[in-house]
């Protein structure tokens, strides 16, 4: 079973690269087995279709506008983005998680797990860091997700 951890965003926006640093804290705190992809999705959308209908689970990382305080995260499964359940889309830079697991539905290749984890952003100034709030989420989240495939049986290994 192919698993996907894929981050979102535009790393020049300061926290709507959440998703990209996301992927980042993985790859330099984590080793992963065969099974575990991270994928830097920056803001390709609908270009990377593929990396999700290559996959059984996929766990995708972004920013999201919805209501709530800066930090904060939320969490979402594919009967939300197909059902049509989220208060918002996601940010800017995506066609829309909706449209393009729509997309791989209709071709019978939408993985059978997604989840989005969206983080309520405290900027978009320029600049090339996260804000202190959301750069302080990042560890919890990983747990979280490392925790997840843990429990799946898939061996994730913390860096020392």
């Amino acid at each position: 079973m192919k698993t996907l951890i894929f981050g979102a965003g535009n790393l020049l926006l300061s926290d709507e690269g959440f998703g990209v640093h996301f992927i980042k804290y993985m790859q330099e705190n984590y080793l992963f087995p065969e099974e575990v992809e991270l994928y830097d999705g920056g803001t390709l959308g609908i270009m990377v279709t593929h990396m999700l209908e290559d996959a059984d689970r996929v766990y995708l990382v972004d920013v999201i506008d919805a209501p709530g305080e800066p930090g904060d995260i939320y969490r979402y499964e594919k009967d939300d983005f197909m059902l049509g359940r989220l208060p918002v889309k996601m940010s800017p830079h995506q066609i829309g998680i909706q449209e393009v697991l729509t997309l791989s539905d209709i071709r019978d290749r939408c993985p059978s797990q997604v989840s989005l984890f969206g983080a309520i952003p405290a900027s978009y100034d320029a600049g090339v860091e996260l804000s202190p709030m959301l750069a302080g989420k990042l560890p919890g989240l990983a747990e979280l997700v490392v925790g997840e495939l843990t429990a799946s049986g898939l061996a994730v290994r913390k860096i020392a």
